[in-house]
């Protein structure tokens, strides 16, 4: 098993939770590639982005199928008018241990506040990447809010435009 993925794998078990990773050689670096590899709705795809919020590096875990609400992720971070800006690929590794396209929604090497997009609750099972762009797992979203510790944010995320 890959070392990183591992990684994921043991975070999960620490927290009570069995997952199953499955790997794709053609790669599942966008929502839209892994929903087709995995065969669900682009929705189940959970996209875990990290954000510079004043400073802090966040996790928003968004649905596949949403575009982040910046403003909304500052709202529920208890900052309205701050400053959000993606967080550049350094800076990514640093707070999650992950490269971009690869990042779990747990098991980061610093504790991260997470913010779970409620799009996601609808769903019976999501999938996330398991520390690779090649990797994911499934989970159910109840699971993903726990072992993440996020904070469900039923407007972090609007459709995605076309």
């Amino acid at each position: 098993m890959n070392a990183t993925v591992q990684r994921v794998i043991d975070a999960a078990a620490r927290n009570g939770l069995d997952i199953d990773v499955r790997e794709f050689p053609e790669g599942t670096r966008t929502a839209v590639d892994a929903a087709a590899a995995v065969g669900v709705e682009v929705g189940q795809i959970v996209k875990s982005l990290a954000f510079d919020l004043d400073g802090e590096i966040v996790l928003a875990l968004v649905s596949g199928a949403n575009r982040l609400d910046e403003t909304q992720l500052a709202e529920a971070a208890g900052a309205p008018g701050g400053v959000v800006e993606r967080a550049d690929a350094g800076g990514v590794r640093a707070a999650t241990g992950f490269a971009i396209g690869g990042v779990p929604p747990f098991g980061h090497s610093t504790r991260l506040r997470a913010f779970v997009d409620g799009a996601l609750l609808q769903y019976e099972v999501v999938w996330a990447a398991a520390g690779t762009p090649r990797h994911v797992f499934a989970v159910a979203p109840a699971d993903l809010v726990r072992v993440s510790g996020g904070m469900v944010c039923p407007s972090l995320g609007s459709p995605e435009r076309a």
